[in-house]
């Protein structure tokens, strides 16, 4: 990309070039930098690879223009935990000199750059894809914004979904030890125990667990379902192991255990997931005409080893933080001066008419839009995709919940919520 590099020269000489540069009499705007923070370390490496994939096809739709400035991208490499977030967002800012920060994908990530982004009052952050409820829900950041909704609210429809078509009434849930897998199994287990259901068991493993054969074989037998909140590459150990042990209960997937970076993973595994529902804030094979333009761009922006059969929940929530950027500095002329105010007073205001829905942000800064039920299915061509079953609109970080009865719930952990018939 072209970088600019200011010269020492008179006044009437930068008028000179600029008249003759532009034919208007006005200067070509500084280039804007724009950090991007994405795991491309550890388990989640695929999944912050296609993050980046859905920026390129933002930028690239966009010309890698907005505001009448050209847009200069700098990605920076995490792996998950919260020290790299932050080392690697103290870079893109002190050494590389970004104005705004796109990502991360992680929620422990989240958390920990959106306390490191109070301390940088003069730079706006846009969150990726990390889905924690307490990046935004807990001691927000008046300059962090998130236009994807969280691992709750990615769980809206599941439970009720499962307690009532599926007749699932007993159910052990698996997670990953961490904020976002806390937040996944918070929204599901109120809705499913409020639908009234059981859940049996918790167990929690580390990120990056290679052997699963202690909680295989801790997993009881008297119960319906198993919750699954795994991703990446443990969410391929487990299915694996699960399968050599003749594990064959009933699944239910959190949204990263059947996103496409399982679902496309090598080996047969995967196919112990067809029939499996789940959900997410999108659905392969919605027939929508903005969401399968999207795909279609996807598609035809990367040769087909290169990427996802469709784009993954990643690549989508990664595009709409760019197209929420890209609108912003269209609006706003590019302007960032006086502490980015006019930018983020669009943000904060925008209706984003993305591809997986409308989101709108709350006082917070936090999204509200549609999440999607779903059930893995085999396409006619073999590959998996997760085929839409009911849409769930205008969710917010509450859950339909009356807000002070939701507070009093606490925050998501090991052990919280509690499995109670109300909240």
């Amino acid at each position: 990309m072209t970088r600019f590099y200011r010269q020492a020269v008179s006044t009437l000489a930068i008028s000179t070039l600029a008249i003759v540069a532009s034919g208007a009499g006005h200067a070509k705007a500084e280039a804007l930098k724009v950090g991007i923070l994405a795991t491309l370390e550890g388990t989640y490496t695929l999944l912050g690879q296609d993050g980046v994939r859905g920026i390129e096809v933002a930028l690239g739709a966009a010309k890698k223009m907005a505001g009448g400035r050209e847009i200069e991208t700098i990605v920076a490499s995490t792996d998950t935990t919260p020290d790299s977030a932050v080392r690697a967002a103290r870079k893109l800012i002190e050494q590389d000199g970004v104005q705004i920060i796109i990502g991360p994908v992680s929620g422990s990530e989240g958390i920990a750059i959106r306390d490191y982004a109070k301390t940088k009052p003069d730079v706006t952050f846009i969150n990726g894809s990390s889905g924690a409820m307490e990046t935004t829900y807990v001691d927000p950041s008046a300059n962090f914004f998130r236009f994807n909704t969280d691992g709750a609210q990615w769980s809206a429809g599941l439970g009720k979904y499962v307690y009532d078509k599926k007749g699932y009434k007993t159910v052990a849930t698996v997670g990953e030890d961490y904020s976002f897998i806390y937040t996944q199994v918070f929204g599901f287990v109120t809705e499913f125990c409020g639908a009234g259901g059981k859940v049996a068991n918790r167990f929690w493993v580390p990120l990056g667990t290679k052997d699963f054969a202690s909680i295989i074989a801790a997993l009881p037998d008297d119960v319906d379902a198993i919750y699954l909140g795994l991703g990446g590459g443990d969410a391929v150990n487990f299915l694996n192991q699960y399968q050599q042990a003749g594990g064959s209960a009933k699944l239910i997937g959190g949204t990263i255990m059947v996103d496409g970076t399982v679902l496309t993973s090598q080996g047969k595994a995967k196919e112990a997931l067809i029939g499996t529902p789940s959900s997410g804030p999108q659905a392969d094979t919605w027939n929508d005409p903005k969401w399968q333009a999207w795909v279609k761009k996807y598609q035809d922006f990367f040769p087909a080893d290169k990427r996802f059969p469709t784009p993954s929940l990643f690549a989508t929530t990664y595009a709409n933080a760019t197209n929420a950027m890209l609108q912003c500095l269209e609006k706003t002329g590019g302007d960032l001066s006086g502490g980015q105010a006019k930018f983020r007073e669009c943000l904060s205001t925008l209706t984003l008419d993305a591809p997986n829905g409308h989101i709108t942000l709350d006082k917070n800064r936090q999204a509200v839009g549609s999440n999607f039920v779903t059930e893995v299915a085999q396409l006619a061509d073999g590959s998996l995709a997760n085929n839409l079953v009911e849409k769930v609109d205008n969710v917010s970080q509450t859950l339909g919940i009356d807000p002070a009865a939701f507070a009093k719930i606490g925050l998501p952990s090991r052990d919280v919520p509690e499995c109670k018939a109300s909240y």
